[in-house]
């Protein structure tokens, strides 16, 4: 069976970035060695992974990633910090919002 993760890498300017990767440790490892330039964490290095979620399917990795890159900075911050109180009440205030 394979193993697909979604991660989170936190950049040295406060942003974030979440990608998808069956090998989460060798895709941090290249974003932090900056392998392309034309990448978002290129010119924000160093990186330090922030969170990390483990998938049986590829697909369920890939619909996380784009869930999560959907999700406010407040909102992407609660689960980082593994606060589900906060991450609860992101969610009802934008579900409130609409």
């Amino acid at each position: 069976m394979h193993e697909y993760f979604i991660y989170i890498l936190r950049c040295s300017d406060g942003s974030t970035y979440t990608g998808v990767t069956n090998d989460y440790e060798r895709r941090f490892a290249e974003h932090q060695a900056g392998i392309d330039p034309d990448s978002f964490t290129h010119s924000r290095r160093p990186v330090s992974l922030v969170h990390v979620e483990s998938f049986g399917k590829i697909l369920d990795a890939i619909a996380r990633e784009k869930q999560i890159q959907r999700w406010s900075r407040r909102k992407k911050e609660a689960l980082i910090e593994g606060d589900m109180g906060k991450l609860k009440h992101f969610s009802r205030r934008a579900h409130l919002s609409h």
